[in-house]
């Protein structure tokens, strides 16, 4: 099987569409209606699916849907956000850019819109996202309700570019919300959950269109070590992979540029990941033959570098499933838990083989952001979705925890409100905006319940 970089930075699916709606001619009910997450660990059969086309629609659906009302976007979260045997509401209708601000750089976007349908539209307009995540799959709506992020010391997660977003409460009614306008109810909102409304609207502060020149270079683990804090401040975004049992770690920065297009070529990003896995299985009885395989493959890459318009450098197709845990942890202590990471993982031979991500994302004061008050490291772990998640991710959040960590608000994790409350300073804040704006806990799920300390 032939390893190269290329493919080893894949490490994920592209997020199917799963479509809302009333049932589908020809197929029973209960089938029509079942939800499945992306990685297929989340489900559930809701005695509705909507998919209201106006917030005049969403109104009446708010009024009268079987409770509790959860909106989904993509289903690219691992935790139980969405499911519900009330009803499942998509967004999907409400996409696209209504407005363009030319002289504030800002646009207004319906919430279903998908990140990946951005960059070109937004471009036309002479705008473009200031930073993105690596998967572009997920809608708008739901990226900044999580605090999706991308990386580079000097980008916050999408959240903190969010300028003013229309919310639908639960009674129906429309708020407009800006730091001039339903102040507070906008600082909750940013970063929510989906449990103080529907966000039908959201205006993004952007910037002029703009291109990156993206290098990929395999390195040794205790080099990356050494160089990561020092790249970080170089390069406009920079990440890295490491990857388990091979001492080897794949760098990738960006940098804006106004050199010619050079795309990257067009391949099947899913075979070094699966070469991976079948590494494991065939090997994972001798990890030290297993390092020096990957390792010799490894250090024979040449560096990758290519240069696009922005839109197209950020996102990585990712065509095998996998769940996930992510922390986010304050930056100094970021590669000393990334340290710990590694040495639980090959010291107890633990049953792993996708790469673990770690990423940068500056502080911002946002009440529910995981990155509220620090600048933080993202530290990724993933598991091969038909393999049982557990008892990886047990051994790998007390290392988090021990080091500070708030898990991402779409991965998985076991914390709980009482959790919540010592980890953000405005916790309490956000549990009385929510519970002044949804008293009867319309959209609360016993996940979110569980995790906003509602009986």
């Amino acid at each position: 099987m032939e390893l190269n970089r290329r493919t080893l930075l894949t490490l994920g699916a592209s997020a199917a569409a799963l479509a809302a709606g009333r049932p589908f001619a020809g197929l029973a009910q209960a089938e029509a209606l079942a939800w499945r997450n992306w990685s297929g660990l989340q489900h559930c059969e809701p005695e509705e699916r909507l998919a209201p086309g106006d917030v005049a629609e969403l109104g009446d659906i708010l009024k009268n849907a079987p409770r509790p009302i959860r909106p989904v976007g993509a289903g690219h979260s691992f935790t139980p956000l969405v499911p519900t045997d009330g009803t499942v509401l998509s967004l999907d209708r409400l996409q696209g850019i209504l407005t363009v601000d030319e002289a504030r750089k800002e646009a207004t976007f319906g919430g279903g819109t998908r990140l990946g349908a951005i960059g070109r539209a937004l471009e036309e307009k002479g705008q473009a996202l200031i930073n993105m995540p690596d998967i572009n799959k997920q809608t708008l709506a739901g990226s900044i309700s999580t605090a999706t992020h991308g990386t580079g010391l000097g980008f916050n997660a999408l959240s903190a570019y969010v300028r003013g977003l229309e919310l639908v409460t639960a009674k129906g009614e429309v708020l407009t919300c800006s730091a001039d306008e339903n102040a507070e109810i906008f600082e909750a909102a940013r970063v929510s959950l989906g449990a103080l409304g529907i966000i039908t609207k959201i205006t993004m502060e952007n910037r002029a269109p703009y291109r990156l020149t993206r290098r990929v270079w395999s390195v040794p683990f205790d080099e990356m070590m050494e160089q990561a804090e020092e790249l970080a401040e170089q390069h406009r975004n920079f990440e890295f992979y490491y990857i388990p049992f091979s001492g080897m770690c794949l760098g990738i920065t960006h940098d804006e540029t106004d050199a010619e297009i050079n795309p990257r070529a067009s391949t099947d990003d899913d075979d070094a990941v699966m070469t991976l896995k079948a590494l494991q299985e065939w090997l994972g009885w001798a990890p030290s033959l297993r390092e020096y395989l990957i390792r010799s493959e490894m250090e024979k890459l040449p560096d990758d570098i290519y240069v696009d318009t922005s839109w197209r450098i950020y996102p990585s197709e990712r065509g095998v499933r996998f769940n996930e845990m992510e922390y986010h942890l304050p930056r100094a202590a970021g590669l000393t838990a990334l340290k710990d990471v590694r040495e639980t993982i090959e010291t107890n031979n633990l049953d792993v083989f996708f790469p673990i991500e770690f990423r940068y994302v500056k502080g911002d004061d946002l009440w529910l952001s995981p990155f509220t008050g620090r600048d933080s490291c993202s530290i990724a772990v993933h598991r091969y979705y038909e393999e049982d998640h557990t008892p990886y991710f047990k051994a790998m959040e007390p290392i988090f925890r021990k080091h500070d960590g708030r898990p991402h608000w779409g991965k998985l994790h076991t914390l709980g409100a009482a959790d919540f409350a010592a980890l953000y300073p405005r916790f309490k804040d956000f549990q009385e905006v929510r519970a002044a704006l949804d008293p009867e806990g319309v959209f609360l799920n016993n996940h979110l319940r569980h995790v906003l300390g509602v009986a």
